[in-house]
């Protein structure tokens, strides 16, 4: 049975093969810089995913929520850093699960350390959150004084042990150009160094710990950090390939979505997909109109990045409006499907919730199970 006459609704589509070959070519890398990989499995957020990680060797993993930590947990997982700040409402869940696992947190208030401290009855592992240009959260890079008073508080608790500093360098998600993100990841490393030089200098064995998809992804040299922890690489998306991270060639998901309606008039189509499938994060297409997928062409093998000017154009909660090339449009008619290549796969995969492989097999998600 041919795989698209399975699909009726908007579907996640995952190829297999792409995917093992994106976390066995940043494994490599890490292997070849003496890196540790604890790669973050926000992006996936699928145990039969891990599994393919833990294949290439890889042993330790980030998370982004408790509730994900303790999913990957309950697979086996038994070395975990939640990468985000300390949600203390969780102490009692923390508490547990750092009697079960290695556990590290993200610390950025010494009132966290005090409240954590009193309250834990087991270990746990800690970071200080270094905000290094993207303005998010974290202390300042420049804020020598309050990244000292931290890690004095945390190295005076009985429960926590001070691992090091840890940095997403985010802005590289709005770099204009390969230049600039790996600038901008050697500018985070500096600060790093810098902060452990004058402000941890009796730390023993601290680690420096980055991680964003562009710049693990540009930069080949990885000498002078200790860990790095992409994500969104296991599948890439438009995003990463309009900032150069990836080829079209590695970006191993797409969706496929019902077409609904056509508008020969205005060369558009409406497709079953909209915001609660892609989600509304966009990039700027070529002629500046905002671009919420790429139009890619669905093969018997999977698809083919065509790079034609035909795009995801708008979304609203269910509707998508694509725009075709008017010699496509004349073939397209109600039932047919689109595939499109989102612009953050990350969020994308959150929604939908699980994966179809081009094999045929339904891979689920921590948010929810596919119907079988």
């Amino acid at each position: 049975m041919n795989l698209y006459n399975k699909i009726t609704e908007p579907t996640l589509l995952l190829n297999k093969q792409i995917c093992l070959l994106n976390i066995r070519r940043m494994k490599q890398k890490a292997d070849k810089n003496n890196v540790q990989f604890r790669p973050h499995f926000k992006t996936h957020q699928s145990v039969e995913i891990g599994e393919w990680f833990r294949q290439e060797g890889v042993l330790s993993i980030s998370v982004s929520s408790l509730k994900m930590a303790r999913y990957f947990a309950e697979a086996g997982w038994d070395d975990i850093t939640l990468a985000f700040p300390v949600n203390i409402r969780e102490a009692s869940q923390i508490n547990e699960l750092a009697g079960k696992i290695k556990l590290n947190l993200l610390f950025i208030h010494e009132e966290t350390v005090e409240f954590l401290d009193h309250y834990l009855e087991n270990q746990i592992g800690a970071f200080i959150k270094i905000d290094a240009g993207y303005h998010r959260s974290g202390i300042s890079a420049t804020d020598k004084k309050q990244v000292s008073k931290l890690y004095r508080s945390l190295r005076n608790s009985g429960h926590i042990q001070f691992k090091g500093l840890l940095a997403h360098t985010g802005q590289n998600y709005h770099a204009a150009s390969k230049t600039e993100i790996v600038s901008n990841y050697y500018n985070t490393l500096e600060q790093l160094h810098n902060l452990a030089d004058t402000c941890c200098s009796n730390q023993k064995q601290l680690i420096v710990s980055v991680g964003d998809t562009p710049s693990c992804s540009l930069v080949d040299d990885l000498s002078g950090v200790d860990e790095i922890r992409p994500g969104n690489f296991v599948f890439y998306d438009l995003m990463q390939y309009e900032l150069g991270s990836c080829t079209p060639d590695q970006i191993a998901v797409i969706m496929v979505c019902p077409v609904v309606s056509v508008q020969k008039d205005r060369n558009e189509v409406v497709i079953w997909g909209g915001a609660v499938h892609f989600s509304k994060e966009y990039i700027h297409h070529k002629n500046k109109a905002p671009s919420y997928g790429q139009v890619v062409e669905l093969t018997k093998e999977g698809w083919q990045w065509t790079g034609n000017n035909e795009f995801l154009a708008s979304v609203s909660q269910e509707h998508g409006i694509v725009k075709l090339l008017p010699e496509k449009i004349v073939g397209i008619k109600p039932g047919d499907l689109l595939g499109i290549a989102p612009v953050h796969s990350c969020l994308t995969a959150n929604l939908m919730k699980g994966y179809l492989t081009l094999d045929g097999e339904k891979i689920d998600h921590l948010n929810g199970k596919l119907k079988r």
